[in-house]
Formats: C-alpha cells, sequence, structure tokens
C-alpha cells in the first residue's frame, strides 16, 4: 500500500472525510512520527496493538569502498526502526497460515469441501 492508497480508503471508510481532509490526516500523522524520530537521539513513537517506531544508534566503523578497496571511515548515525507489535505480529502470522482471512473466504472454502 503507498499513501495515495492509504488516503483514498481513508475517504471511502470515512464519507464525512474528503480526499483532502484524508490526505492532511495521513499527512499529519506521518510528520508527527517522522519529527519525533527525528528529534534527537531515541526518538520513540509507540503505537499500541501496532507497534513502536524507534531512532536506532548505528556506531562508526570501517567500510571499504568496492571499486579501490580502500578503507573507508563511516561515522555513527541514527536510523529508524521499526518494531511490530503483538498483536500485529500475531495477525501477520495467522495470515501467513491461512487462518487470517475472512469469513467469507472461510464459508466458501467449507462448501468446496463438503460439496
Amino acid at each position: 500500500m503507498v499513501r495515495s492508497e492509504l488516503i483514498a480508503l481513508l475517504a471511502s471508510r470515512f464519507p464525512a472525510l474528503t480526499v483532502k481532509d484524508a490526505e492532511a490526516v495521513v499527512s499529519v500523522i506521518l510528520t508527527a512520527i517522522a519529527e519525533r524520530l527525528a528529534d534527537g537521539a531515541g526518538g520513540r513513537v509507540e503505537i499500541r496493538g501496532f507497534g513502536a517506531f524507534t531512532a536506532n544508534r548505528r556506531p562508526p566503523r570501517i567500510g571499504r569502498n568496492p571499486k579501490t578497496a580502500e578503507a573507508v571511515a563511516i561515522p555513527a548515525k541514527y536510523v529508524p526502526h521499526f518494531k511490530p507489535g503483538r498483536i500485529l505480529r500475531d495477525r501477520v502470522i495467522a495470515a501467513a497460515k491461512g487462518e487470517g482471512r475472512s469469513a467469507a473466504a472461510k464459508a466458501k472454502d467449507l462448501e468446496t469441501e463438503t460439496g
């Protein structure tokens, strides 16, 4: 799913929201997450039942230039990281096992099995 699909989904699920309003909502949420992570070391955004966004520190290291094989010092940096919550993780695992399908899909499978 890309940003425009998320905006269209919000607008279709909530008829009171126009596409422009849905776009503003998505923009505010994503901007708030990005700003919190960029505020400094250790920024964290937790959404219960979904997961947590954190800024993880990568220590400095020595890398190699692939073209010349020369050693290059890579400075320490912070990178965004997402850790899914237990509820989201369980839903993804269940869906991968085929347990997360809709009731209609399960009923159709049951009809097919019983003839």
